[in-house]
């Protein structure tokens, strides 16, 4: 049993490359979820507002 755990256990390298990931994954979803969203809600809406309606507040 304990040689099974010993086998599973992630060496070092690997739990440094899982948390490289997750922080990347984190960066990705932190800054990426507002555009997203956007994206979404004008490409799906009806009527399709201009692009410029979009970015410019005083448009």
């Amino acid at each position: 049993m304990t040689k099974l755990l010993e086998y599973m256990t992630p060496s070092e390298e690997s739990k440094e490359k899982m948390t490289k990931a997750i922080d990347i994954g984190r960066s990705v979803l932190q800054y990426g979820w507002i555009p997203l969203i956007i994206y979404v809600g004008y490409t799906r809406s009806n009527p399709q507002p201009s692009l410029i309606k979009l970015i410019s507040p005083l448009a």
